[in-house]
């Protein structure tokens, strides 16, 4: 009955007696809910009973959130009897051991989205694994499944203050790890919940002038029927613009699937969050694709209370749209470089030979390069920046974000090999020039963030949230 009571409280009615209509996307929480959130959990081996000085201090960031998110990029699972390397995979064989779940949970994580371009590193049975790993730790996942319908599908999390709902995909993923739905007689196929974008690159008139003269040059060129705006070389398509750069355009269908499962999670929930891994235009990048800042904003008009990017494995800005918050990109969380074991495959992207060279060796040739793309190697991940971010937390009083904090981390980048990539508070001056970065990257957007006692503030008063 008291439940029953308090749902009522929380719930507005209408003049017509009626309660609040199915198609509500009204935060619905209890004062204090808090939403603690990071970015990318590349997190190969457990942590908490380890030696890890300044970790504990991470964690007791995460104490009374009611829920506590992270992007899990990796494979849970024992390789000796579950799943194999894949030819096609995300740039890393990205594989934890089974001890993660228990360490996962012991950190205070309870929500995780699934959807990367990760996700079947190690096939369907590294998938399966993964889920039942945290499925036996309490953590709720999203964004992977048996099917389209059931990797799009929000999963909820009950706590106190009220029930969370959580929508992941993604836009950076291989190809053949995107699920889909039954076809009359053909089944399902297991995967990720995929957001596709269109890549065009954008060019001044002149060059797309010389683009078209290099066409219409080539063999089997026909001009019937084609767009004089564009040009599509080498299966590229260029379009003209002020100056060099590339353009994302989603597709409409994944689009139409995402809002509506957003609009389905909060209409069963009360706080709900959308999350998309996202590399695009490039890990190089500290502006979000051209295609982001207005799908986010149909995010939160469809009911989404927060939306978190990740995957560019660096900091971008944030937004607050109609109170809620947008990030961008939150970096990463976890940033151990070193995996094992490696599957072959890698070893011949980087010109090694498992008879001779170590897992280790391989690794650390991936990070100096970078991921493999089809035009090379995205660059280094071995600089500064992608080894510092921050932990969130958003706090709701009255149904609206009255206070956003952002603690800078940093992720022992100094430390040999083996030790690498846990997280850490960063010290006063390095914490202070990843909030000035944050500040920089925040201020397109309209948000002011203030620094206090290293620690990065936005504050928020009902009525004059954008």
């Amino acid at each position: 009955m008291e439940r029953d009571s308090h749902e009522n409280s929380r719930h507005p009615i209408h003049q017509d007696g009626g309660f609040d209509t199915v198609g509500s996307i009204a935060t619905n929480v209890e004062d204090g809910f808090t939403m603690a959130a990071v970015g990318d959990l590349l997190f190969a081996r457990p942590v908490t009973k380890g030696h890890y000085p300044g970790l504990d201090d991470v964690l007791r960031i995460f104490h009374g959130a009611d829920v506590s998110f992270g992007n899990l990029e990796t494979n849970i699972l024992d390789v000796q009897s579950k799943g194999c390397p894949q030819a096609e995979y995300g740039g890393a064989y990205c594989i934890s051991a089974p001890e993660l779940g228990p360490d996962l949970k012991a950190m205070g994580f309870n929500m995780v989205s699934r959807a990367n371009n990760h996700t079947l590193d190690w096939g369907l049975e590294g998938m399966r694994e993964t889920s039942r790993a945290l499925d036996e730790n309490g953590i709720i996942h999203a964004g992977a499944g048996e099917n389209l319908a059931q990797a799009g599908a929000a999963r909820f999390l009950e706590t106190p203050r009220g029930r969370v709902a959580l929508v992941s995909f993604a836009t950076t993923f291989m190809p053949m790890a995107r699920a889909c739905d039954p076809a009359g007689e053909a089944p399902g196929r297991p995967g990720l919940n995929a957001l596709r974008l269109e890549k065009s690159i954008v060019v001044p008139p002149e060059m797309l002038k010389s683009l078209r003269q290099v066409r219409e040059a080539l063999p089997g060129y026909n001009p019937a029927g084609k767009d004089p705006s564009r040009v599509v070389l080498g299966g590229v398509t260029y379009k003209a613009g002020n100056k060099a750069s590339y353009s994302f355009e989603p597709n409409s269908r994944d689009i139409a699937d995402i809002l509506r499962n957003v609009r389905r999670g909060k209409q069963i929930s009360d706080f709900c969050i959308a999350t998309n891994h996202e590399h695009e235009p490039g890990a190089w990048s500290q502006e979000p694709p051209d295609c982001e800042q207005a799908f986010a904003r149909r995010l939160i008009d469809a009911g989404a209370d927060g939306y978190v990017v990740h995957g560019p494995h660096q900091l971008r800005g944030i937004e607050i749209y109609k109170g809620r918050p947008i990030f961008y990109s939150l970096g990463n969380f976890f940033c151990q470089d070193l995996r094992t074991p490696v599957g072959d495959d890698m070893y011949e992207v980087y010109g090694k030979d498992p008879r001779v060279d170590t897992d280790a060796e391989v690794t650390v040739d991936e990070v100096a390069k970078g991921y493999p793309t089809a035009e090379g190697f995205v660059g280094s991940q071995s600089d500064t920046i992608f080894y510092e971010s921050v932990v969130t937390t958003s706090r709701f009083e009255q149904n609206q974000l009255a206070e956003l904090r952002l603690h800078p981390i940093e992720l022992r980048r100094l430390n040999r090999f083996a030790n690498r990539g846990v997280p850490r508070l960063a010290p006063a001056p390095q914490a202070v020039a990843i909030l000035e970065r944050l500040q920089k990257l925040s201020t397109p957007f309209g948000t002011k963030i203030e620094i206090e006692n290293g620690v990065g503030l936005i504050r928020l008063l009902s009525g004059l949230a954008q």
